[in-house]
């Protein structure tokens, strides 16, 4: 599998929640972002790749994507129409409480019953543009808690899988040593479900959780990029430095210093419903 892009949630302008609806013409390569993403599908069918793992979906499906998650739509019918909610982490984590490494962690497809996706696609199809931010955040904010709670409840809490993503997603420095001993399991069958589950490796999926805290650190300028580099959980900026680059395709000093992580960032792929 080739290394997916960092690109961002696009939100509207400073908010911090967003649902859009999907528009062939700007389709976006398989790409991962440090913001949690639902997929909600109206009408058609589709394929998404995720890691190495391939999901064939159809209305009444409803898909997560956790921070560090790779995901793109491969394949769509002439038909296809879905929503696309994302939360900025700190934002989702209010909303979800307690329970926000569970749900994320939990599966990656949800059915739902026609009663919920007749409920969920109303929410979603509410216009927010011309809505005062925290009108539209708190509008998010409702169908990211319903759509979540039925992924709770309908999801394994106790599997090794979710269990060791929960713990990288709440802990990223942790090595696969730790995270087997939270998970009360051998390295070696952690590894093995977590890849199950996600379809990355244990070790490609921290990596990137790393990155995304780096690039977090330093977009707020919490110091040098050593200091952000240690604070995300690299062992030194060496480490980070060639995690960055062999993970994004350029340099720290690049992306922050020109107008590479914008390219980056908004690029899109050629796209030809099925």
């Amino acid at each position: 599998m080739t290394e997916p892009l960092y690109q961002p949630f696009p939100m509207l302008g400073p908010g911090r929640a967003q649902i859009w609806r999907y528009a062939p013409a700007h389709r976006r390569p398989r790409h991962f972002h440090s913001e949690p993403e639902l997929n909600l599908i109206v009408a058609g069918s589709g394929i998404f790749g995720a890691g190495e793992a391939v999901l064939r979906v159809s209305a009444g499906d409803l898909l997560c994507w956790p921070p560090g998650q790779d995901h793109e739509l491969i394949e769509a019918s002439p038909d296809f129409d879905l929503f696309v909610a994302g939360l900025t982490p700190e934002l989702s984590e209010r909303v979800l409480g307690k329970d926000s490494r569970a749900a994320l962690a939990g599966p990656s497809r949800l059915r739902l019953a026609p009663s919920a996706l007749a409920r969920f696609r109303s929410m979603c199809a509410v216009p927010l543009p011309g809505q005062s931010p925290s009108a539209a955040e708190a509008h998010v904010a409702e169908f990211w808690r319903e759509a979540h709670a039925l992924r709770l409840r309908a999801g394994v809490p106790h599997a090794l899988g979710p269990r060791a993503l929960s713990s990288l997603l709440e802990r990223p420095e942790l090595g696969r040593n730790a995270v087997a001993l939270l998970s009360r399991a051998d390295p070696s069958e952690v590894s093995r479900h977590f890849h199950q589950h996600t379809g990355v490796t244990l070790t490609r999926y921290r990596t990137r959780l790393r990155l995304l805290g780096f690039i977090q650190k330093v977009d707020a300028g919490r110091g040098t990029l050593l200091a952000a580099a240690l604070d995300a959980g690299f062992g030194s900026y060496s480490q980070c430095h060639r995690a960055f680059l062999r993970t994004l395709g350029c340099t720290p000093r690049a992306f922050f210093g020109t107008d590479l992580r914008r390219h980056i960032e908004d690029a899109v792929s050629p796209w030809s419903p099925g």
